[in-house]
C-alpha cells in the first residue's frame, strides 16, 4: 500500500508541476491527492505513528488523533498567513503602497533598476515576497511603458524579492514554516542568510546594469506623477509593516506561537483602518442592517481579496506531507538519502535547483520530516536560502515568478533564455558565501 501512497503523491506533485499547462488550478491535485492518500491509510488500517513520542500504534481510531495533530500544525501556517495577507490588503486600501512611488524621481534605467531590486529585497523581508513582488509589479505597470524594458525589471525583480525572502522568518512561506517547526530561530535567520542573500540579489544586478537594455533614460508618465494618494496612506504603511514585524518580537518574549501574534496584530491594525475610515467596527456581516456599511469596511473589503485559493493549496500540500510523515516514508527516505549522498551540501544545492521545478512548499515540509537536526543546524539555514532562492531559477518556481507570469504574461521559455542565468549565478554566489561564512565566520 506504501507505494499506492507514494503514487499517490508523485502524481499529484507532477500534476502541479505542470498546472499551467494542463490548466487546472494546483489547489486541486493538492486537495485530491491529501484526501486519497489518507483515505487509503483509513480503508487499509496501515499503521501510523507520533513524530513526537515514536510510538507506533494499532488502532484504527488513532488515525484521527493523528490527522488532528498534522492539522493543527498546518493550521498554525495557515492562519499566520491569513493574518499577514490581511494586513498587508488594508495597507492596500489605503494606498499605502502608493507612498513608494516617490522614491522613484530618477529618470535612469539602472538607478530605477537598482531602486526596485532594493526595495524587492526589503520588501519581501516584512510582507513576503509574493506580495512584495504584486506590489512593485503593479508600480512598474504604471512607471515603465516599453513592453521588452518591463519584462526585464519584472524578471530581476523575482531574483530580488525570492533572495529577500529567504533571511526572514516572514518573508517566504518555507522559511516560515521552518521558524513555526522551530527549527530556525529569527536571530540566526539573519546572522547566516542576510549576508548570502543580498550576495544573491547584488551579483545578478550588477550584471544585469551593464546590459544595453538598461542604458539611457525613460520616460515617466504623468499619471504616475499626479496619482492621488489617500491621506491615511503613509499611516497605515508603517503601522502596517511594523505590527508584522512585532510578531517575532512577540513570539521571543511569550514563547507562545506565531499566528497568536499575528492576530494580535491584525485586531491593532483592523482596529485603527476602522478608526480612520469612520466606519463601525465590523469584521463580517452581521445582518442585512449592516451589510451596506460592512461593504465599505476597509476590514472586510481587505478580507474578500485574500487568496484563498493559495490557503487550500497549502493545506493539501501540507497534509498530504504528513501522511508520508506518519507512515515513516519521509525517514526512510531520508536515511537513503544520507546513505548514497554523504555530503550536506550536495543535498542542499540539490533540493535548491529542484525548487526551480518543483514547489517548494512540499520540499520543504518534507525536509521537516525526514532530518532529525537540531534547532538551528545550519542544515536548517541552508535549506531555507536554497529552497527560497533556488526558484527564482524558473519563472515556475516560486510564488513570485508565478504571480509576475501571469501580471506581465511572461513567457516561459523568454524567462529561460533571458532570467535564468542570472538566478543561477545569484544562487550560487550566495551558497558559496553562505558555506564560506558557516565554517569560518560563525
Amino acid at each position: 500500500m506504501e507505494i499506492i501512497i507514494i503514487s499517490v503523491f508523485v502524481l499529484g506533485y507532477f500534476l502541479i508541476t505542470i498546472e499551467h499547462s494542463i490548466k487546472i488550478d494546483k489547489l486541486i491535485p493538492a486537495l485530491a491527492m491529501m484526501g486519497i492518500m489518507w483515505a487509503i491509510i483509513a480503508l487499509n488500517h496501515m499503521e501510523v505513528f507520533d513524530i513526537n513520542t515514536v510510538t507506533r500504534e494499532l488502532e484504527p481510531t488513532y488515525i484521527k488523533k493523528i490527522l488532528l495533530h498534522h492539522l493543527g500544525l498546518t493550521a498554525e501556517i495557515l492562519i499566520f498567513l491569513l493574518g499577514a495577507m490581511t494586513i498587508v490588503e488594508i495597507i492596500d486600501f489605503f494606498r499605502g503602497f502608493l507612498g513608494i512611488k516617490r522614491l522613484v524621481k530618477t529618470r535612469s534605467k539602472t538607478k530605477i533598476l537598482w531602486i526596485f531590486g532594493i526595495l524587492a529585497f526589503v520588501l519581501s523581508a516584512i510582507i513576503d515576497n509574493l506580495t512584495a513582488t504584486i506590489v512593485l509589479i503593479t508600480l512598474l505597470q504604471k512607471i515603465v511603458k516599453e513592453r521588452n524594458l518591463k519584462l526585464w525589471y519584472s524578471g530581476l525583480i523575482i531574483i530580488a524579492a525570492n533572495a529577500g525572502g529567504a533571511w526572514s522568518p516572514i518573508g517566504d512561506i518555507t522559511t516560515t514554516m521552518l521558524w513555526i517547526a522551530d527549527k530556525v530561530t529569527p536571530v540566526s535567520l539573519f546572522m547566516y542568510l542576510f549576508i548570502p542573500s543580498l550576495v544573491c540579489m547584488v551579483v545578478p544586478f550588477l550584471i544585469a546594469s551593464r546590459l544595453k537594455i538598461f542604458k539611457g533614460e525613460m520616460e515617466i508618465p504623468k499619471e504616475v506623477i499626479d496619482m492621488e494618494e489617500n491621506k491615511y496612506g503613509n499611516k497605515m504603511l508603517f503601522i502596517g509593516l511594523g505590527s508584522i514585524l512585532f510578531v517575532p518580537i512577540f513570539k521571543t518574549v511569550t514563547g507562545l506561537p506565531p499566528y497568536v501574534g499575528m492576530m494580535l496584530s491584525l485586531a491593532f491594525v483592523a482596529t485603527l483602518a476602522e478608526i480612520f475610515s469612520n466606519k463601525k467596527f465590523n469584521l463580517s456581516k452581521v445582518d442585512e442592517d449592516h451589510d451596506k456599511e460592512s461593504d465599505h469596511s476597509p476590514v472586510h473589503a481587505s478580507l474578500t481579496k485574500i487568496e484563498l485559493p493559495s490557503i487550500l493549496f497549502f493545506l493539501g500540500i501540507l497534509m498530504a506531507v504528513g501522511a508520508l510523515e506518519s507512515l515513516g516514508i519521509l525517514y526512510n527516505f531520508a536515511d537513503l538519502i544520507n546513505e548514497t549522498i554523504s555530503n550536506q551540501d550536495v543535498v542542499i544545492v540539490l533540493l535548491g535547483h529542484l525548487s526551480a521545478v518543483i514547489d517548494n512548499v512540499p520540499l520543504v515540509a518534507a525536509s521537516i520530516g525526514m532530518f532529525p537536526n537540531v534547532i538551528n543546524d545550519p542544515l536548517w539555514h541552508g535549506i531555507a536560502y536554497s529552497a527560497g532562492t533556488g526558484g527564482s531559477m524558473l519563472i515556475i518556481g516560486s510564488a513570485a515568478g508565478v504571480v509576475a507570469m501571469g501580471m506581465e504574461k511572461m513567457d516561459f521559455f523568454w524567462y529561460i533564455k533571458k532570467i535564468t542565468i542570472f538566478a543561477m549565478i545569484g544562487f550560487w554566489a550566495g551558497y558559496g558565501t553562505f558555506i564560506f561564512m558557516r565554517d569560518f565566520v560563525l
